[in-house]
Protein backbone atom coordinates (compact mmCIF):
# COMPACT_ATOMS: atom_id res chain seq x y z
CA UNK A 1 0.00 0.00 0.00
CA UNK A 2 1.35 3.39 -1.01
CA UNK A 3 2.36 5.78 1.77
CA UNK A 4 1.48 9.46 1.39
CA UNK A 5 2.06 12.76 3.18
CA UNK A 6 -0.97 14.68 4.42
CA UNK A 7 0.06 18.12 3.26
CA UNK A 8 2.46 19.91 5.58
CA UNK A 9 1.18 18.23 8.75
CA UNK A 10 4.17 15.92 9.02
CA UNK A 11 1.79 12.95 9.03
CA UNK A 12 2.62 10.05 6.72
CA UNK A 13 0.04 7.33 6.29
CA UNK A 14 -1.50 4.83 3.89
CA UNK A 15 -3.28 6.05 0.77
CA UNK A 16 -6.43 4.25 1.93
CA UNK A 17 -8.15 4.59 5.29
CA UNK A 18 -10.68 2.21 6.73
CA UNK A 19 -13.82 4.21 7.39
CA UNK A 20 -16.03 3.36 10.37
CA UNK A 21 -18.99 5.65 9.65
CA UNK A 22 -21.15 4.04 6.98
CA UNK A 23 -24.68 5.19 7.80
CA UNK A 24 -23.18 6.34 11.07
CA UNK A 25 -24.56 8.73 13.69
CA UNK A 26 -25.80 8.73 17.27
CA UNK A 27 -23.03 6.40 18.41
CA UNK A 28 -23.32 3.65 15.82
CA UNK A 29 -22.53 2.75 12.22
CA UNK A 30 -22.61 -0.23 9.90
CA UNK A 31 -19.06 -1.01 11.03
CA UNK A 32 -19.75 -0.92 14.77
CA UNK A 33 -22.93 -2.92 14.15
CA UNK A 34 -20.67 -5.77 13.01
CA UNK A 35 -19.84 -6.31 16.68
CA UNK A 36 -16.96 -5.38 18.96
CA UNK A 37 -14.61 -8.26 18.14
CA UNK A 38 -15.69 -8.35 14.50
CA UNK A 39 -14.62 -4.76 13.89
CA UNK A 40 -11.37 -5.32 15.79
CA UNK A 41 -10.67 -8.28 13.52
CA UNK A 42 -11.44 -6.12 10.47
CA UNK A 43 -8.99 -3.45 11.69
CA UNK A 44 -6.33 -6.14 12.03
CA UNK A 45 -7.07 -7.64 8.64
CA UNK A 46 -6.91 -4.20 7.02
CA UNK A 47 -3.62 -3.50 8.79
CA UNK A 48 -2.05 -6.64 7.38
CA UNK A 49 -3.28 -5.56 3.94
CA UNK A 50 -1.39 -2.29 4.36
CA UNK A 51 -4.15 0.01 5.64
CA UNK A 52 -2.73 1.99 8.54
CA UNK A 53 -5.14 4.94 8.52
CA UNK A 54 -8.30 4.69 10.66
CA UNK A 55 -11.16 7.16 10.21
CA UNK A 56 -13.15 7.25 13.45
CA UNK A 57 -15.69 9.61 15.03
CA UNK A 58 -17.38 10.08 18.36
CA UNK A 59 -20.74 9.85 16.61
CA UNK A 60 -19.82 6.48 15.06
CA UNK A 61 -19.04 4.86 18.42
CA UNK A 62 -15.87 3.34 16.98
CA UNK A 63 -13.31 4.47 19.60
CA UNK A 64 -13.55 1.33 21.82
CA UNK A 65 -13.01 -0.91 18.80
CA UNK A 66 -9.88 1.04 17.88
CA UNK A 67 -8.63 0.66 21.45
CA UNK A 68 -9.13 -3.07 21.28
CA UNK A 69 -7.35 -3.31 17.93
CA UNK A 70 -4.39 -1.22 19.09
CA UNK A 71 -3.58 -3.72 21.85
CA UNK A 72 -1.95 -5.97 19.25
CA UNK A 73 -0.43 -3.26 17.05
CA UNK A 74 2.33 -0.66 17.22
CA UNK A 75 0.48 2.60 17.94
CA UNK A 76 3.02 4.69 16.03
CA UNK A 77 2.28 2.77 12.83
CA UNK A 78 -1.39 3.79 12.88
CA UNK A 79 -2.83 7.17 11.90
CA UNK A 80 -5.98 7.88 13.87
CA UNK A 81 -8.37 10.57 12.70
CA UNK A 82 -11.50 11.27 14.72
CA UNK A 83 -14.13 13.97 14.99
CA UNK A 84 -16.03 16.02 17.54
CA UNK A 85 -19.47 17.55 17.13
CA UNK A 86 -18.89 19.88 20.09
CA UNK A 87 -18.63 23.57 19.24
CA UNK A 88 -17.73 25.13 22.60
CA UNK A 89 -14.11 25.34 23.69
CA UNK A 90 -14.39 23.56 27.05
CA UNK A 91 -16.54 20.81 25.54
CA UNK A 92 -14.04 20.25 22.73
CA UNK A 93 -11.15 19.92 25.19
CA UNK A 94 -13.15 17.48 27.30
CA UNK A 95 -13.95 15.50 24.15
CA UNK A 96 -10.30 15.21 23.17
CA UNK A 97 -9.32 13.96 26.62
CA UNK A 98 -12.20 11.49 26.54
CA UNK A 99 -11.18 10.33 23.07
CA UNK A 100 -7.70 9.58 24.40
CA UNK A 101 -9.19 7.38 27.11
CA UNK A 102 -11.62 5.69 24.73
CA UNK A 103 -8.90 4.86 22.20
CA UNK A 104 -6.33 4.00 24.87
CA UNK A 105 -3.63 6.18 23.37
CA UNK A 106 -1.52 9.12 24.50
CA UNK A 107 -2.18 11.19 21.37
CA UNK A 108 -4.54 11.34 18.43
CA UNK A 109 -3.12 12.21 15.05
CA UNK A 110 -6.04 14.25 13.70
CA UNK A 111 -9.14 15.71 15.32
CA UNK A 112 -11.72 17.35 13.06
CA UNK A 113 -14.73 19.54 13.76
CA UNK A 114 -17.36 17.15 12.47
CA UNK A 115 -19.98 17.88 9.81
CA UNK A 116 -19.61 21.62 9.29
CA UNK A 117 -22.50 23.04 7.26
CA UNK A 118 -22.14 26.81 7.62
CA UNK A 119 -19.91 28.97 5.40
CA UNK A 120 -19.25 31.29 8.35
CA UNK A 121 -18.14 28.52 10.69
CA UNK A 122 -14.88 30.25 11.78
CA UNK A 123 -16.91 33.19 13.07
CA UNK A 124 -19.40 30.90 14.78
CA UNK A 125 -16.96 28.49 16.43
CA UNK A 126 -13.73 30.33 17.31
CA UNK A 127 -13.69 28.76 20.79
CA UNK A 128 -13.69 25.27 19.30
CA UNK A 129 -10.82 26.18 17.01
CA UNK A 130 -8.80 27.66 19.87
CA UNK A 131 -9.46 24.57 21.98
CA UNK A 132 -8.04 22.25 19.33
CA UNK A 133 -5.05 24.56 18.92
CA UNK A 134 -4.40 24.23 22.65
CA UNK A 135 -4.70 20.46 22.43
CA UNK A 136 -2.08 20.47 19.70
CA UNK A 137 0.24 22.69 21.77
CA UNK A 138 -0.13 20.21 24.64
CA UNK A 139 0.79 17.27 22.40
CA UNK A 140 -2.63 15.64 22.69
CA UNK A 141 -3.20 15.85 18.93
CA UNK A 142 -0.89 16.27 15.95
CA UNK A 143 -3.21 18.20 13.61
CA UNK A 144 -6.65 19.78 13.56
CA UNK A 145 -9.14 20.52 10.86
CA UNK A 146 -12.67 20.00 9.59
CA UNK A 147 -15.03 17.63 7.86
CA UNK A 148 -17.45 19.51 5.62
CA UNK A 149 -20.93 18.58 4.43
CA UNK A 150 -21.62 21.89 2.72
CA UNK A 151 -19.76 23.34 -0.24
CA UNK A 152 -19.76 26.83 1.25
CA UNK A 153 -18.18 25.49 4.43
CA UNK A 154 -15.57 23.72 2.31
CA UNK A 155 -14.74 26.92 0.41
CA UNK A 156 -14.24 28.70 3.72
CA UNK A 157 -11.94 25.92 4.89
CA UNK A 158 -9.76 26.46 1.83
CA UNK A 159 -8.98 30.04 2.89
CA UNK A 160 -8.80 29.48 6.66
CA UNK A 161 -5.20 29.24 7.84
CA UNK A 162 -6.15 27.33 11.00
CA UNK A 163 -7.32 24.34 8.95
CA UNK A 164 -4.56 21.75 8.62
CA UNK A 165 -6.58 18.73 7.46
CA UNK A 166 -9.83 18.55 5.52
CA UNK A 167 -12.13 15.57 5.04
CA UNK A 168 -14.26 16.29 1.99
CA UNK A 169 -16.80 14.55 -0.21
CA UNK A 170 -15.54 13.67 -3.67
CA UNK A 171 -16.61 11.24 -6.38
CA UNK A 172 -16.87 11.34 -10.15
CA UNK A 173 -20.68 11.42 -10.25
CA UNK A 174 -21.34 14.09 -7.64
CA UNK A 175 -23.29 11.69 -5.42
CA UNK A 176 -24.03 13.24 -1.99
CA UNK A 177 -22.29 16.44 -3.10
CA UNK A 178 -23.92 19.88 -3.26
CA UNK A 179 -21.69 21.24 -6.04
CA UNK A 180 -20.14 19.76 -9.16
CA UNK A 181 -17.00 17.61 -8.95
CA UNK A 182 -15.02 20.27 -10.88
CA UNK A 183 -16.04 22.88 -8.29
CA UNK A 184 -14.90 20.61 -5.48
CA UNK A 185 -11.64 19.85 -7.28
CA UNK A 186 -10.81 23.53 -7.75
CA UNK A 187 -11.39 24.10 -4.03
CA UNK A 188 -9.27 21.11 -3.05
CA UNK A 189 -6.49 22.30 -5.34
CA UNK A 190 -6.43 25.55 -3.40
CA UNK A 191 -6.20 23.61 -0.16
CA UNK A 192 -3.41 21.36 -1.35
CA UNK A 193 -1.41 24.32 -2.67
CA UNK A 194 -1.59 25.83 0.82
CA UNK A 195 -0.17 22.68 2.37
CA UNK A 196 -3.40 21.38 3.87
CA UNK A 197 -3.85 17.63 4.12
CA UNK A 198 -6.85 16.53 2.06
CA UNK A 199 -8.57 13.18 2.26
CA UNK A 200 -11.75 12.19 0.50
CA UNK A 201 -14.95 10.52 1.60
CA UNK A 202 -18.05 9.36 -0.30
CA UNK A 203 -15.58 8.07 -2.90
CA UNK A 204 -17.97 5.31 -3.96
CA UNK A 205 -21.02 7.50 -3.36
CA UNK A 206 -22.20 5.61 -0.26
CA UNK A 207 -21.95 2.41 -2.29
CA UNK A 208 -24.14 3.63 -5.14
CA UNK A 209 -21.27 3.84 -7.62
CA UNK A 210 -20.19 0.27 -6.92
CA UNK A 211 -23.39 -1.37 -8.13
CA UNK A 212 -22.27 -1.56 -11.76
CA UNK A 213 -19.47 -3.85 -12.94
CA UNK A 214 -16.20 -1.99 -12.60
CA UNK A 215 -17.87 0.79 -10.64
CA UNK A 216 -15.66 0.52 -7.56
CA UNK A 217 -12.51 0.60 -9.67
CA UNK A 218 -13.74 3.60 -11.67
CA UNK A 219 -14.63 5.48 -8.50
CA UNK A 220 -11.29 4.81 -6.81
CA UNK A 221 -9.28 5.56 -9.94
CA UNK A 222 -11.01 8.93 -10.33
CA UNK A 223 -9.90 10.04 -6.86
CA UNK A 224 -6.42 8.51 -7.18
CA UNK A 225 -5.89 10.62 -10.29
CA UNK A 226 -6.47 13.86 -8.33
CA UNK A 227 -3.10 15.18 -7.05
CA UNK A 228 -4.99 17.45 -4.64
CA UNK A 229 -6.42 14.45 -2.74
CA UNK A 230 -3.74 12.81 -0.65
CA UNK A 231 -5.75 9.89 0.74
CA UNK A 232 -9.26 8.50 0.85
CA UNK A 233 -11.46 6.78 3.40
CA UNK A 234 -13.86 4.03 2.38
CA UNK A 235 -16.31 2.40 4.74
CA UNK A 236 -15.58 -1.31 4.50
CA UNK A 237 -17.62 -3.99 6.23
CA UNK A 238 -15.91 -7.23 5.21
CA UNK A 239 -12.53 -8.72 4.45
CA UNK A 240 -13.64 -9.13 0.83
CA UNK A 241 -14.26 -5.39 0.51
CA UNK A 242 -10.87 -4.63 2.06
CA UNK A 243 -9.14 -6.98 -0.35
CA UNK A 244 -10.96 -5.55 -3.36
CA UNK A 245 -10.15 -1.94 -2.54
CA UNK A 246 -6.54 -2.65 -1.62
CA UNK A 247 -6.00 -4.64 -4.81
CA UNK A 248 -7.37 -1.80 -6.93
CA UNK A 249 -5.20 0.83 -5.26
CA UNK A 250 -2.08 -1.33 -5.35
CA UNK A 251 -2.58 -2.04 -9.04
CA UNK A 252 -3.22 1.59 -9.95
CA UNK A 253 -0.33 2.99 -7.90
CA UNK A 254 2.24 0.28 -8.68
Amino acid sequence: MQTVKLGNTGIKTSRLAIGTGSNGWNGRSNQTDLGYQELIDLFHFAYHQGIKFWDLADMYGSHPHAKGALKRLDRDEITISTKTTSRKGLAVEKDVKRFLQETGTEYIDIVLLHCLTEPNWPQRYPDAMEALSRCKEQGLIRAHGVSCHDFGALQTSAITEWVEVVLTRINFAGVSMDASPPDFIRTMETMACQGKGVYGMKVIGMGKLGKEDGGVRQAIEFVLDLPCVHAMTIGMESEAQVQENVAIINELTD
